[in-house]
């Protein structure tokens, strides 16, 4: 390593704990305005010209924002389609209809599972409160439960819309790796589905399991009222289990024959390109909101205004997301641009750190100082990238999943997940570290793990 180097190691360093001290202390930066400034000392600090840095910023935060921002958008309104006209119930419904009480964690967790292929984590725990509540409340009366049947069942859930939120597409965390790394999404997709598995079993029912009989959590009685005795609906055809899967699986599918395409197609034919077409994110999510709207809103004959407003108000909650990622862009361009991504690899190479451990880690211990999971994913994703440029045989499909599960690790106070599961389940500071904090720091380590173990397999072959 050279002397530049060094010199440009110490200001990312530096850098990010600006980034930190900006965010977590009683500044309380909002992380965009951090992110900016923080790269704008970057790019002063590596001598980069004047002209240059705003050049950096505009192109890295445009870029970001371009590849990412309308599949979001897309997302939040597939996902509000899905709340606001029953799918989504309908899909747990389903899943939990004619189960043993002992069964109703590990089914909680497959529908969560289901319904957190397109959702935030928060929008998804919010949708399924009412559920939780409702099957909990039962259980509380009709078995005699050791423990809290609050935390047997929330658990799972958490731990589910936990995994998919950082480890799967199209969530925006992974895409953001996806759209830098050039990975392919469907492979991904895959990849990620196969690490899931495992880490929602051992941090949902398995966890649950051991903590339920040492938690007496019970949510506040007003909320509790409210959502295990929720109003019966009045439309007289409810959405039918065909109807509410087959709405939620449409971007996954297609997304996935993509992948499936790459074995059979040649990139230059026409079924590839077609494939290609159908299966990129923008398109398939654009395809699976369209039919959501025909099925679950135009053939059924909803208000039209109503439908409108509703996915006009799905866009509000993910307007600081979309501004965070864009930041974030901005700040991985001036590194990029100052030459940081050389020195890294320079860095890697002396301590023969694999790629996938080393996202993991930066992923989370971004995460866990500045309380924002997306500001991880960015953060190791463009310092991770000059890695893949120097080593093409690094797997880019499993390294954007180690860097999402270490996003994941360790919510603790300065996550807005945090707060929510707190004051939704009324729990102690306490209670909620044994069951949130401790459930992802599980999903973090385990992600970490499974794709570990998947590189290993994957090598040999």
């Amino acid at each position: 390593m050279a002397l530049q180097d060094y010199r440009l190691l110490i200001i990312t360093v530096v850098s990010i704990l600006l980034l930190i001290i900006l965010i977590t202390s009683k500044l309380r930066f909002h992380p965009l305005l951090a992110l900016l400034l923080t790269a704008i000392f970057v790019g002063f600090s590596a001598g980069l010209d004047i002209g240059k840095i705003v050049d950096s910023i505009e192109k890295g935060a445009g870029s970001t924002l371009g590849e990412t921002g309308v599949t979001i958008a897309l997302g939040a309104m597939l996902g509000k389609i899905l709340s606001d006209t029953g799918a989504s119930d309908k899909i747990a419904s389903t899943i939990l209809s004619n189960a043993s009480y002992k069964q109703l964690p590990w089914l909680m967790a497959l529908a969560a599972f289901i319904i957190g292929i397109p959702m935030f984590f928060e929008v998804g725990l919010i949708m399924l409160l009412p559920l939780i509540f409702t099957i909990a409340k039962k259980l509380e009366d009709q078995h005699d439960f050791k423990g809290s049947t609050y935390v047997a069942i929330g658990v799972p859930v958490i731990a589910a819309l936990a995994t998919m939120h950082g480890m799967v597409p199209p969530h925006p965390g992974p895409l953001i790796s996806i759209n830098q790394f050039k990975a392919n999404i469907g492979i991904t997709m895959i990849y990620g589905i196969i690490c899931a598995i495992p880490t929602i079993i051992i941090a949902g029912p398995l966890y649950g399991k051991f903590i339920t009989p040492r938690l007496s959590v019970k949510p506040n009685q007003d909320l509790l009222t409210q959502y295990a005795t929720p109003e019966k609906s009045t439309d007289e055809r409810p959405v039918s289990s065909f109807l509410a899967f087959s709405t939620i699986l449409v971007p996954v599918v297609m997304m996935l024959l993509h992948a499936i395409a790459g074995i059979f197609f040649e990139e230059q034919t026409l079924q590839y390109k077609t494939f290609e077409f159908l299966g990129s994110p923008i398109i398939a999510m654009f395809i699976g909101v369209l039919y959501a709207l025909i099925t679950l809103g135009y053939l059924r004959h909803s208000d039209t205004k109503k439908l409108r407003d509703s996915l006009g108000a799905s866009l509000k909650p993910i307007a600081g997301i979309m501004l965070i990622i864009a930041g974030g862009g901005a700040f991985g361009q001036v590194l990029e641009d100052s030459g940081v991504g050389t020195a890294i690899v320079h860095l890697a190479d002396n301590f023969s750190l694999s790629a996938i451990l080393m996202g993991w880690i930066v992923a989370a211990l971004l995460s866990i100082s500045t309380g924002s999971a997306t500001v991880g994913i960015v953060g190791a994703t463009n310092l991770l990238y000059p890695l893949l440029q120097a080593d093409p045989s690094i797997n880019k499909e499993l390294l954007t999943v180690a860097i999402g599960s270490g996003s994941l690790f360790f919510n603790y106070v300065n996550h807005g997940g945090f707060w929510l599961v707190k004051e939704s389940f009324g729990m102690s500071m306490g209670e909620t570290f044994k069951t949130i904090t401790i459930v992802q720091s599980i999903v973090g380590l385990c992600g970490l793990i499974m794709t570990l173990l998947l590189n290993y397999v994957i090598n040999l072959f």
